[in-house]
């Protein structure tokens, strides 16, 4: 069973900085899709950002000029830069890996803790 394990949440000051990363807890194939969500208790996940393999990347409209998503192919690791926190950023960020050649998979992390203070 493939676990996808996030690191780098935390506790910031609005304005801070933070950045996350996730990489699979073994060998897999490479993902054509990575993305971040975040969700608050009780409220849908929502998308932050997502790249696929060839680098093109999209986000949320409200993080847009101030995260950035990246990927390492070589270890099939995201990370996700966010700069200019804000107290409303706070959340459990999620990541998910998805491929939908063969072998096709869907894999999702536990999440880590977002906390920006204002």
């Amino acid at each position: 069973q493939v676990q996808l394990v996030e690191s780098g949440g935390g506790l910031v000051q609005a304005g801070g900085s933070l950045r996350l990363s996730c990489a699979p807890s073994r060998s897999i194939f490479s993902p054509n899709s990575m993305s971040w969500y975040r969700q608050a208790p009780g409220k849908q996940r929502d998308l932050v950002a997502v790249i696929n393999s060839s680098g093109s990347t999209n986000y949320a409209d409200s993080v847009k000029g101030r995260f950035t998503i990246s990927r390492e192919n070589a270890k099939n690791t995201v990370y996700l830069q966010m700069n200019s926190l804000k107290p409303e950023d706070t959340d459990v960020y999620i990541c998910k890996f998805a491929r939908v050649t063969i072998p096709r998979y869907e894999y999702w992390g536990q999440g880590t803790q977002v906390t920006v203070s204002s």
